[in-house]
């Protein structure tokens, strides 16, 4: 950093002119020149990061006129970032004299992040400078998907969208109204929102991404999502590209790293070698869909060699339960568990593990083992490929989640607890009572067991005429392009008889915007509130995003009333859209919605953001205390710091909390399950002579057994199991070139479709190439960059190959962030990432897309528009994909059987073929998969299973079903 010698080369190319003579008498002076500080001072200038005090005026020097010494005062404000699920810390850098943000940087205060971001986090600034964003609401003129559109004012907007619901409402079509989301973001607002409304109107993007595993992990204990506490643990095994697909990828990847400086060893199980498996000690490229075998091999393993903790399995699961409805004819002690479990799962050899899965029998014993020698202290996650990909791919969760059980390191330190344990559940303000409907567009018979929304089905549903949807709003979510068979969902955006009115919630233009009546601008990080807390350790914290120019304005003097008159353009956020549509849906109160968006603090007044966050950060437990300290409400305290700690660290075994005297007062325990009950429902257990709380499943333990699924028609799966997946090589014909595509990964720059509107992250990452192992390559004949032709199910797509020797042989994979494109007629919108392309119909279903043009550079008011070097955009994929629906957890397989040859003379890169009839004929033979409710007492889904926006309990019964039982 210091003043230096030019070099013997710099020499020569600074007198050739080839760069800057910076180095001749007289250029540099002292008060103007950085370069004369030393590396020290310069670290001394910058320190590591400011502290707070000095957030309202901290000055730095302008690093874009360098060496030139020039200052700019900054104002640093909080806030967290918004492209992926983690909700790292961010903290907005506001030059004092223009407002404007210059940059962003972590939040050394936020507990997940620590101060520390990926890429995603620093290039929040490219899409607040993005020339092609979306500035101003706009209504489609002509046909809808034709691309000419007109701005309108947010008036007309929340009048129109206002009573289109109120008369859904008051005519009792309460099914007709939905909001579909993508990443959500927030906690709990929108529950408050629709279920305020009365509606059983969300659907989200689960279905997709990670239901299958949450549905495995709710089978033993009633939580589906795992909390591991890499740091402390001594073993981790991660299954498929866990960090890279995004999932709280910076706070684990900062902990695992953590975990092993300590001397913890990490397995990946993943058919690709992910940057997640280049940093483990054990990498076992498994077949996809075979995961399950290797892991009930491991536990064999630890049962056979009595690795397991006896305590926590008799204590912690329902071992009798098992016994009595597997092995009647066995006395109920704990040693014939054991053997019969070792009976159960004898098939299980790691030779048998190793045939299935190519994993090396030697490897599956040895981790094994360590995971035994690790107990409490086994650590390990399973989050989207693997149980996301495959046909029982959520018996890959439950068989993981089994090897925590039999160690005993359920909910320990350097274990793995419930995701519950270590995150923030806000209180909101005048919460609405459940929603006494159910809307089987979202929640079908056909899927009782379904742990999120069948939103993946939603067009097949629309297009066999189950119902029709009158207002629609797709928020942060572009179905089109992130789903399977986004032709089908084109189809029905097309026809207003299935979708009424369409309003498109977008910070930027996308695919399904496209096929949008209105197109409203929502915020981007920075320019939102939201509250995130998630389970990224063995602690608990809440986070706030927030608008970081309103917070600015209100530091300055200069409050405002809503977000949009500090945003750029008319740009909302959605908080405050949201509450005024309420109160305009009930215009005089009379429905009864407007009463829960009134203020708690001025009665009869309408709810302002402010009020909103107050009224939650009261209710934080410690926030109180900490902000009164400072002299500072709640609010202003998470303002100031952008996050809070409730809990540091210590959150384990909370199973083992002892209910009350005042829980138990009245309570009753079950003789023969010692299951604590209260006014009719199951409260917690006795354990060794103590009441308990256990966990929220029938047993209140951990089940190996789930009568649960002995109840809904799946008795095979009552314990956990191996399930063959539909792209088993038993179901593949390698004689005609057929092979399994993996397309669940992402490259860690990138974020779904919310790259595209950011330059340094698609400058990183702009090709999806398929990748190849150099065997396979061989018996095509093929090179890096030669095409292919990838056959699916119900179309094809020609992609370029990347020959590797990063993916297991016999198997192939494909990126799933990759291939935008728009139309020639579309709005610009992402031109850093997307293609130009011709689509055409031939009006009996099907669809061919061709590449126009790739990537080129442009003219913008961004310099670097016109450098982009830049030119394949990618191909689109996921367009060529069928449905594939888990008959029992509703998850999407994403895993596609694909038929490989060489493109013809006339085929070119990019090019996508789709014949939606097929799709649809696809979707009718999963759904013949399916065993559709009732279920006992004629019930539509499980009453102690969780639901997304959990309606009144009286909506969880067929009412034809159980008057036919009655």
């Amino acid at each position: 950093m210091g003043y230096k010698k030019p070099s013997f080369i710099e020499g020569i190319a600074e007198k050739l002119g080839i760069i800057p003579n910076l180095h001749k008498e007289g250029y540099q002076e002292f008060d103007q020149d950085m370069r004369h500080f030393t590396d020290e001072q310069v670290a001394q200038l910058y320190e590591n990061f400011p502290p707070p005090e000095k957030w309202d005026n901290w000055v730095e020097y302008n690093p874009k006129v360098w060496p030139k010494k020039e200052k700019v005062t900054y104002q640093i404000v909080p806030t967290t970032c918004f492209n992926c699920e983690s909700a790292c810390g961010l903290t907005a850098f506001i030059d004092k004299e223009t407002q404007e943000v210059k940059k962003f940087e972590g939040n050394p205060y936020h507990p997940g992040s620590r101060g520390r971001n990926c890429a995603k986090g620093p290039a929040t600034i490219n899409q607040l400078t993005d020339p092609d964003r979306i500035l101003f609401p706009l209504k489609r003129k002509g046909k809808r998907g034709d691309g000419e559109w007109e701005r309108v004012s947010w008036d007309e907007v929340l009048d129109t969208i206002s009573a289109r619901i109120r008369k859904a409402i008051l005519e009792n079509r309460h099914n007709e109204v939905a909001y579909h989301v993508g990443r959500p973001g927030h906690e709990k607002f929108m529950n408050w929102i629709l279920q305020g409304w009365g509606i059983d109107g969300h659907n989200s993007h689960t279905n997709i991404c990670s239901s299958g595993a949450r549905f495995g992990y709710n089978l033993w204990y009633g939580y589906d999502r795992p909390s591991p506490d890499h740091a402390e643990a001594k073993f981790i095994l991660l299954i498929s590209a866990h960090l890279e697909s995004g999932h709280y990828f910076n706070p684990h990847a900062q902990r695992i790293i953590e975990g092993k400086m300590k001397g913890a060893k990490l397995a990946t199980m993943d058919p690709r070698l992910s940057n997640t498996a280049s940093m483990s000690d054990y990498w076992m490229p498994s077949y996809p869909g075979t995961e399950a075998a290797v892991l009930l091999a491991m536990a064999l393993y630890i049962l056979q060699n009595k690795l397991y903790n006896r305590d926590y399995l008799e204590n912690w699961t329902n071992w009798e339960e098992y016994l009595k409805a597997r092995h009647a004819d066995k006395a109920i002690t704990f040693e014939n568990y054991i053997a019969s479990m070792i009976e159960e799962y004898k098939e299980f050899t790691p030779d048998f593990a190793e045939k299935e899965s190519g994993v090396k029998a030697e490897m599956i014993v040895e981790i094994a083992q360590k995971i035994g020698e690790a107990g409490e202290r086994f650590a390990s996650h399973n989050w989207r490929a693997a149980g996301a990909s495959n046909l029982g791919g959520w018996a890959v969760a439950r068989s993981l989640h089994f090897l925590t059980v039999l160690v005993g390191a359920v909910g320990t330190k350097g274990g793995t607890s419930p995701n519950k344990w270590n995150k923030f559940a806000p209180t909101l303000p005048n919460p609405p009572k459940p929603q006494k409907q159910w809307n089987e567009l979202h929640f079908p018979k056909e899927f009782p067991l379904a742990f999120f929304e069948m939103s993946q089905l939603l067009p097949h549903f629309l297009k066999e005429g189950r119902g029709k949807l009158d207002v629609y709003f797709s928020r942060v979510f572009n179905p089109v392009w992130t789903y399977p068979d986004g032709f089908t969902w084109m189809e029905m955006f097309m026809d207003e008889s299935k979708f009424g009115l369409h309003a498109a919630l977008t910070p930027t233009w996308n695919e399904t915007a496209f096929h949008a009546d209105f197109v409203l601008p929502m915020g981007l990080a920075s320019e939102r509130h939201d509250i995130n807390s998630y389970a990224t350790h063995g602690g608990t914290w809440v986070a706030f995003r927030q608008p970081v120019l309103r917070e600015a304005a209100r530091r300055n003097g200069k409050p405002v009333q809503l977000t949009y008159e500090v945003n750029p353009g008319e740009v909302w956020e959605e908080d405050e859209f949201f509450i005024e549509l309420s109160w305009r849906i009930d215009p005089d109160g009379s429905m009864g919605i407007r009463k829960h968006f009134e203020s708690p603090y001025r009665p009869g007044e309408k709810i302002t953001i402010d009020e909103y966050y107050q009224y939650i950060f009261e209710r934080v437990p410690g926030l109180p205390a900490t902000a009164k300290k400072e002299g500072i409400t709640e609010l202003q305290f998470m303002q100031k710091y952008g996050a809070f700690e409730i809990e540091s660290g210590e959150s384990y075994k909370k199973n083992e909390t002892l209910l009350t005297e005042a829980q138990l007062n009245g309570a009753t325990v079950d003789k023969d399950t010692n299951v604590v009950s209260k006014d009719g429902k199951a409260i917690g257990v006795m354990i060794n002579g103590k009441a308990m709380v256990g966990f929220p499943t029938p047993s209140r333990k951990n089940e190996f057994y789930s009568q649960t699924m002995v109840d809904w028609k799946w008795p095979e799966y009552a314990t956990p199991s191996y399930i063959k997946s539909h792209i088993h090589l038993d179901n593949l014909d390698k004689s005609k070139g057929e092979y399994v595509l993996v397309p669940t990964f992402r490259l860690p720059a990138l974020i779904h479709t919310r790259s595209g509107n950011a330059k340094w992250l698609v400058e990183i990452s702009n090709r999806n190439p398929i990748w190849m192992h150099p065997k396979d390559a061989e018996i095509w004949g093929f090179k890096t960059d030669d095409l292919v032709k990838m056959n699916t199910d119900i179309g094809y797509f020609i992609d370029k190959v990347w020959v590797t020797q990063s993916m297991k042989p016999g198997v192939v994979a494909c990126s799933h962030h990759i291939g935008r494109w728009r139309r020639p007629q579309d709005k610009t919108g992402n031109r850093w990432a997307t293609n130009t392309v011709n689509i055409e119909s031939n009006g009996k279903g099907g669809w061919k897309m061709n590449t126009i043009s790739g990537i080129e550079p442009f003219e913008s008011s961004d310099k670097d528009s016109k450098r982009i070097f830049w030119k394949d955009g990618g191909v689109h994929q996921n367009i060529t994909h069928a449905v594939h629906p888990d008959p029992i957890s509703g998850m999407h397989c994403w895993h596609q059987r694909v038929r490989i040859e060489k493109p013809g003379k006339d085929e070119r890169y990019g090019d996508i073929f789709v014949d939606t009839n097929k799709s649809h004929e696809v979707y009718k033979e999963w759904m013949k998969m399916t065993r559709p409710a009732p279920g006992p007492n004629g019930e539509r889904r499980p009453i102690w299973f969780e639901r997304a926006f959990r309606p009144d309990a009286s909506m969880f019964y067929l009412k034809d079903e159980k008057k036919k039982e009655g």
